[in-house]
C-alpha cells in the first residue's frame, strides 16, 4: 500500500536501538512502528485509515496549546517561492499544532503556539521542509476591541457622585461632536444614518454581550458555521431533509443556553430575533434585527420556513448582514476584529425605497407604451428635421431626460446594495464610538515551579510584564511552590529566558493559550474629575497600557497614530555680547 516509513516528527528518526543486535529484534521494532507513505494528498494532520467502509472514524486528538503568534514568511530569493510553498505544506502536514494562512495582502503567514515553537518551526522549515533561506517578521500579537458597561468609579477609584457626572458627560458630548454631521445620537447610544441617496434609513445600537454568552459563541463556532451553512441551502432551494436529527438537537440545545443567559428585560425576545453572527458568520458577535417593517432570524433555518417578505428583502437584507460583518471584522481603534458586542437594528426605514421603486415601476410601463407606440407609427422616420423636433416622434427624446433624472438618485452614488453596505458599516462603528471602547488582550496561563529562594524574584519577572498571581500552594514533601498566573501573550517573548536568569535556572514556566481578556484602561482616557486632575496631573502622561499595545498596532498597519514627537519644550535662548 506504501512505503514503511519509521520517523516520528518530534523525535527525528528513530535509527537502530543501540541495545539490540539481533534481526529478529529489529523486525519485531518495523512491525511495532510501522507507516504508510503516499497519502500527503489526501490526510492533513489526522485521519482514520480502515479497510471496512463501515468503521468510524477516531475523535482526533486535542491539544492544549492553541496557535495564536504569528509570523510572516517570505524567500530571501523571490524565485524560490515554490519551494517555500511547498515546504509550508509539509509543516502544515507534520505539525499539528501549525496554522499556514494565505492573507488578503498575498503574504505567507504561519501560526503557531508560542515563543519557542515558533523558532523550532522555522528551523524545521528552512533545514528540513523548504531548504532555501527565509526572512521572518516580527510577530504578530492579535488583539480584539469590545466595549463594556459605563464605569461607576474614576481612575482614582472614587465613586463618580452627581456632581462629578457633570463633568463626565461633558467629556462624553466632547467625544460625540467628533462624528460627522449628518449622523443623529440619541439618548443610550442610538446612532441613525441614511443612505447617500436619501432612500434608506438604519437605526442601530451597541451593547456588550455577557462573558458566558461569548464564551458559548466561541465554543459552538462549528455549529454556526453548519448552521450558516443550512440556511445558505434553504435560500438557495436545496433539500435539506438530510440534516441529522443529532445536529437538529444540538441547534436546539445551543438556543436554550443563550436564553438562559440572555435574560431580564433589554434581552427579551433577543435570542429569537438573532439576525447573523459575526465576523465571518462564525463569530462571538451578533446581529439582532428588531424592526417591525423586516423580520429574519437565523432559526428560519432549522424549521426550513421563511416569511414572503424575508425572500422579497433577502438581497437587500444582504447587504445589511454584509455591512455587519465587515464592522466587525475590524473594529475603530485599531482594525482588529470585534469581541462580545451586539448589534440591534432598531429601525430600517424603506418607505422612500418603496415609493422610488413603484415610480420607477410606472415609468417603465410607460415606456414600454412609448416602445409600443413607435413600432406601430414609424412612419415619421421619412420626415425633415423640423417636424421631427414639433411632431409626435419627440417622445425619446422625452423618454431620455426622464431616465436620466430618475437614475441620477442611484448612479452617482453607486448600487442602493453598496449603499446599504457602507451605511451599515459606519452606523456599527459609530455605535461602537459612543460607549466606552475597551481592548481585549490574548493571555496565558502560566506554571513556574520555583523554590522558596527565587520567590521574590518570579514575582518581579511577572509584575514588570504585566502578569497576575492566581494562585499559589506548596507541593507536598519537598520544598517547591507552583505558581500559577495569568500573563498577556504581547509580554510573553523574552519571559522564559528572564526567569531563568534571574532565578539560575531554579524556576522553569510553561505557558499554555488560556483567554481573552479586557485590558481595565480606556486607551481614549483623559482626566475629567477633580481627583484625577489632583492624582494624575492635566496631562496626565503616565503610561497607558492599553494606548500603547493600540499605538503599536496602528503602526503596523499603518494607520493614523495621535501623539507627539515633542513635548513640553521651551524655547532657548542664546545670551551673547554685543560687539
Amino acid at each position: 500500500m506504501g512505503d514503511v516509513v519509521i520517523s516520528s516528527r518530534l523525535g527525528g528518526n528513530l535509527g537502530r536501538p543501540r541495545c539490540v543486535t539481533s534481526w529478529y529484534m529489529e523486525d519485531i521494532i518495523k512491525k511495532l512502528w510501522p507507516g504508510i507513505g503516499g497519502l500527503q494528498d489526501f490526510v492533513l494532520k489526522s485521519a482514520t485509515l480502515c479497510t471496512l467502509p463501515s468503521c468510524p472514524p477516531f475523535i482526533p486528538l486535542n491539544f492544549e496549546a492553541t496557535p495564536i503568534v504569528r509570523v510572516a514568511v517570505e524567500p530571501k530569493h523571490p524565485s524560490e517561492m515554490p519551494q517555500l510553498v511547498r515546504g509550508m505544506k509539509l509543516l502544515n502536514q507534520a505539525d499539528p499544532c501549525v496554522q499556514i494562512l494565505i492573507q488578503e495582502t498575498g503574504e505567507h503567514v504561519l501560526v503557531t503556539a508560542g515563543e519557542v515553537h515558533l523558532q523550532r518551526c522555522l528551523d524545521d522549515l528552512k533545514e528540513r521542509f523548504a531548504k532555501i533561506q527565509i526572512s521572518v517578521s516580527e510577530p504578530i500579537i492579535p488583539f480584539r476591541e469590545t466595549i463594556t458597561k459605563p464605569p461607576k468609579v474614576d481612575m482614582v477609584n472614587e465613586e463618580i457622585g452627581k456632581q462629578q457626572k457633570v463633568a463626565v458627560i461633558h467629556q462624553t458630548k466632547e467625544d460625540q461632536n467628533r462624528i460627522p454631521e449628518g449622523i443623529q445620537v440619541y439618548s443610550g447610544g442610538l446612532i441613525t444614518m441614511t443612505t447617500p441617496n436619501k432612500l434608506a434609513t438604519l437605526s442601530v445600537r451597541a451593547m456588550p454581550l455577557p462573558e458566558e454568552v461569548t464564551r458559548i459563541l466561541e465554543e459552538n463556532s462549528d455549529l454556526i458555521r453548519s448552521m450558516e451553512q443550512l440556511i445558505s441551502s434553504l435560500n438557495e432551494g436545496k433539500n435539506t431533509q438530510m440534516i441529522r436529527q443529532k445536529t437538529q438537537e444540538k441547534i436546539w440545545e445551543f438556543k436554550g443556553k443563550l436564553e438562559q443567559h440572555l435574560t431580564g428585560r433589554k434581552w427579551r425576545n433577543t435570542v429569537d430575533q438573532i439576525w447573523s453572527f459575526g465576523p465571518r458568520k462564525c463569530g462571538p458577535n451578533i446581529l439582532v434585527n428588531k424592526s417591525k417593517d423586516f423580520q429574519n432570524s437565523v432559526w428560519t433555518g432549522p424549521d426550513g420556513k421563511a416569511s414572503e417578505e424575508t425572500s422579497r428583502y433577502r438581497d437587500l437584507g444582504n447587504s445589511i448582514v454584509s455591512g455587519f460583518q465587515l464592522a466587525t471584522l475590524s473594529g475603530p481603534m485599531c482594525e482588529e476584529p470585534l469581541m462580545g458586542v451586539c448589534f440591534v437594528l432598531e429601525k430600517w426605514d424603506l418607505s422612500k425605497f418603496e415609493d422610488q421603486t413603484a415610480s420607477d415601476k410606472q415609468n417603465q410601463e410607460q415606456s414600454d407604451l412609448v416602445k409600443e407606440g413607435q413600432g406601430e407609427g414609424e412612419t415619421c422616420s421619412g420626415r425633415d428635421e423640423h417636424q421631427d423636433l414639433q411632431g409626435g416622434c419627440s417622445e425619446p427624446f422625452e423618454k431620455r431626460a426622464s431616465q436620466k433624472g430618475e437614475s441620477s438618485l442611484t448612479d452617482c452614488y453607486g448600487p442602493f446594495s453598496g449603499q446599504l453596505i457602507a451605511t451599515m458599516k459606519e452606523a456599527c462603528r459609530y455605535a461602537l464610538q459612543v460607549k466606552p471602547q475597551r481592548l481585549m488582550a490574548a493571555m496565558y496561563t502560566c506554571d513556574i515551579m520555583a523554590t522558596s529562594d527565587v520567590l521574590g524574584r518570579v514575582y518581579a519577572v511577572l509584575s514588570k510584564r504585566e502578569g497576575r498571581v492566581l494562585q499559589e500552594e506548596m507541593k507536598e514533601g519537598t520544598d517547591m511552590f507552583i505558581i500559577k498566573a495569568v500573563l498577556p501573550v504581547a509580554e510573553s517573548f523574552g519571559f522564559a529566558d528572564e526567569i531563568r536568569k534571574r532565578t539560575s535556572g531554579l524556576a522553569s514556566p510553561q505557558l499554555i493559550f488560556s483567554h481573552w481578556e479586557i485590558i481595565p484602561s480606556d486607551p481614549f482616557w483623559v482626566p475629567t474629575t477633580e481627583e484625577e486632575y489632583l492624582h494624575f496631573g492635566e496631562k496626565a502622561d503616565s503610561e497607558n497600557q492599553a494606548r500603547k499595545y493600540m499605538n503599536a498596532v496602528r503602526k503596523r498597519k499603518g494607520l493614523y497614530v495621535e501623539e507627539k514627537i515633542v513635548e513640553h519644550a521651551e524655547k532657548q535662548r542664546t545670551l551673547s555680547k554685543n560687539k
